[in-house]
């Protein structure tokens, strides 16, 4: 069979433009997805604070500060506050410093006075030597209190309350153990005689530390006093 020259031209023209068609329909390919790459977090770096040393200039005896630690555990449903404790040493005489409040945060001691009551010293020789929970014994008790909150009473006007939380003072709202102010407590007093009053088993102290130490006490802290 033979092909015109024409039939040749337009044969292979279709034949191109097929080809052109097939081209243009060709799937378009596409890029790879790409998956981020997430750099790890840095490791969380912990800082461990030491908190300050407790009594730094050693105001408190060691066996009185370990006592009240672990009255503060054993009464710790009794004293929810454990920013500041209050410690009185017995063992020491009337006219020094035995008052302790113990910041618990920061470590500090600041020191104050108070008295015994006469029946634990009925020589009046400025050293406490008998304890007893006793009602109208006049005597100081020892071991672990709570303090109830500022209070007002007829006769001692501003005091503290006070709980006791030990078989050994656990009579003290019946006896009305408080701390309160009391001229006996002052230091013209002390300057006079050498040596604080006696109390009746109260925490007496100088009227001048009463408002401060009256705020600060509040109720839920520990007075812890140890002969």
């Amino acid at each position: 069979m033979r092909l015109s020259r024409r039939g040749l031209i337009l044969g292979g023209s279709a034949m191109l433009a097929g080809c052109a068609s097939a081209s243009a329909k060709a799937p378009l390919t596409t890029a790879a997805t790409v998956t981020p790459v997430i750099p790890p977090a840095p490791p969380i770096q912990t800082v461990s604070v030491t908190p300050p040393p407790l009594d730094p200039r050693g105001h408190v005896r060691k066996e009185l500060m370990e006592r009240a630690m672990t009255a503060l555990d054993v009464h710790h449903h009794k004293i929810p506050l454990r920013d500041r404790m209050y410690l009185v040493d017995f063992q020491k005489f009337s006219g020094e410093e035995r008052l302790y409040e113990v910041d618990l945060v920061a470590g500090e001691v600041k020191v104050l006075r108070t008295c015994h009551g006469r029946g634990s010293d009925p020589s009046h020789s400025g050293y406490a030597q008998r304890f007893s929970n006793t009602p109208d014994s006049n005597m100081s008790s020892v071991g672990a209190y709570a303090t109830a909150g500022a209070s007002w009473g007829s006769q001692q006007g501003p005091n503290v309350l006070l709980d006791g939380l030990e078989y050994s003072n656990d009579k003290a709202r019946e006896r009305a153990i408080i701390i309160h102010g009391a001229d006996y407590a002052d230091p013209d007093f002390l300057a006079r005689e050498g040596k604080l009053g006696r109390s009746y088993g109260c925490f007496s102290v100088a009227h001048t530390d009463l408002p401060e130490l009256r705020e600060r006490m509040g109720e839920g802290r520990l007075l812890f006093a140890w002969a």
